[in-house]
């Protein structure tokens, strides 16, 4: 796996802290930098997510693909899935994640609570290299519910 990060800001593009990351697999992400009220010029203009913000919906996009994976090889009628990470870092650098709540909703046809407790588990414990790289510097917590559509 690979990844190059350009920054942008020295193409007298919008933000002075923009990068762009170009994948390894050929697809691009852009990202940008927080204002900095204090010295503008050492922040960004919002344009885009912030770096951690990228890190924290990596995590998410991880996680959530586990869940349904383990969840459709049960042979479970997924048809939604969801989850809303919420995330506390370190006040000082750096800047660590030191707490994350993953809630997740699952939707589908008959899909027990059990189940979908369990996949997550696996997902936490086993199975998301996002998570489990997180869980050395922060405590995560799940929660979920099931919408019976």
């Amino acid at each position: 796996m690979e990844c190059t990060v350009n920054w942008t800001g020295a193409l007298g593009t919008r933000s002075g802290m923009g990068f762009v990351a170009e994948t390894g697999s050929g697809h691009t992400l852009v990202m940008d930098g927080a204002p900095d009220a204090a010295k503008p010029e050492n922040g960004g203009q919002n344009l885009a997510p912030r770096p951690m913000e990228t890190l924290l919906a990596g995590a998410g996009g991880c996680t959530a693909y586990d869940v349904v994976l383990i969840l459709k090889r049960g042979r479970h009628h997924v048809l939604g899935c969801s989850v809303k990470l919420e995330a506390e870092r370190a006040e000082v650098d750096p800047k660590v994640f030191t707490k994350i709540n993953m809630h997740f909703t699952v939707s589908g046809k008959g899909v027990p609570a059990a189940a979908v407790e369990r996949a997550i588990a696996m997902s936490h414990d086993k199975y998301c290299s996002a998570s489990v790289m997180l869980g050395k510097t922060a405590d995560i917590s799940t929660s979920f519910e099931v919408v019976e559509i």
